[in-house]
């Protein structure tokens, strides 16, 4: 990854009447990274994603991709790019190469050359044994795999790609992800948008959340994670608790150093903490002091769902 532009948006604003779809947005998106896109259903992904292509007109702000101004005319610049969709978008009336073929043929025009491209993509999402078939044959998993191939057949040098993943299997699901990364590392640039946060921890070298059309906060998974509160979570299984002295280890608890919260529920200690060392050994010092009877204990630090939650207020499969 280098320091130059791919993708530049600056101050953009997109409007559908009283609604504000995107509030003085900005991104810059760099060369060679694997930028995740985050937020919850309506935060403004799609539109987003939508204007960068050229589809969609805008109220206020420019878009650079590749240093050059995008417009919906700029089909050179097009052709660097290729598009994923979350829907699977192929021809049932055709077969897996035929389908391939039809979207390579979109941008390489010299036959030998789209021959060569279309072999490639087959090779890559390993549907070779299954040319021939119709993608009413295939299972979800291949399906998904198609439509890669039919996004990325041309070689483009920016890639989109919209919830590559959704309703596919883990062994096809990792494949994809593998895929992802084997891209990455021939050049290619690309913007993730996933429901799953285990997939944009595990692949995205950078990642900006979203909301109401604004981005909220940008960085690595490590970059996000120190910019929240939360620096540690323990859970205590507790195996013989008098009710009556709840609230005064809950008070207890609550003033030990870097806690901010404290609370009990079905039969388990929840104690968050702020950053700090020695969290864990000092709680357990503290439930043996005061006679508290526990079993298994849990220490997690925190997830790109933790900084999502409390950055947005939402969970990221909300749809509100």
């Amino acid at each position: 990854m280098n320091n130059t532009s791919v993708i530049k948006v600056d101050n953009l604003v997109k409007r559908y009447k009283e609604l504000v779809a995107l509030d003085h947005f900005h991104l810059d998106i760099r060369e060679g990274e694997v930028f995740g896109l985050l937020g919850p259903n309506g935060s403004g992904k799609s539109t987003t994603i939508s204007c960068i292509l050229g589809l969609l007109k805008y109220d206020k702000g420019t878009i650079e991709v590749f240093g050059e101004e995008m417009k919906p005319s700029s089909y050179e610049l097009k052709r660097k790019i290729g598009v994923v969709p979350q829907n699977v978008a192929v021809f049932d009336e055709l077969t897996v190469y035929e389908n391939i073929d039809y979207f390579c043929g979109l941008y390489i025009n010299d036959k030998n050359t789209r021959k060569q491209y279309v072999e490639d993509a087959l090779k890559f999402v390993e549907l070779e044994d299954f040319r021939k078939f119709y993608p009413k044959k295939l299972s979800g998993g291949l399906l998904r795999r198609l439509n890669i191939a039919c996004g990325i057949a041309h070689k483009p040098k920016l890639i989109f790609m919209d919830e590559p993943t959704v309703a596919v299997d883990p062994q096809s699901r990792n494949k994809i992800l593998e895929g992802i990364q084997e891209l990455n590392r021939a050049g290619a640039t690309i913007v993730y948008t996933s429901h799953y946060m285990e997939e944009v921890e595990k692949i995205c070298t950078r990642i900006a959340i979203m909301d109401t059309g604004k981005n909220l906060a940008i960085g690595t998974t490590e970059e996000l994670k120190a910019m929240i509160k939360t620096g540690e979570t323990i859970q205590v299984e507790i195996l013989d608790f008098d009710e009556k002295i709840l609230e005064g280890i809950l008070e207890g608890i609550r003033k030990l150093s870097n806690v901010y919260k404290a609370e009990y529920d079905d039969r388990h200690l929840i104690v968050q903490y702020t950053k700090g060392q020695r969290n864990l050994v000092t709680l357990l010092d503290f439930l043996k002091e005061n006679e508290v009877a526990f079993g298994r204990v849990y220490s997690e630090l925190p997830t790109l769902n933790d900084v999502f939650l409390e950055i947005t207020g939402k969970e990221l499969r909300d749809k509100n």
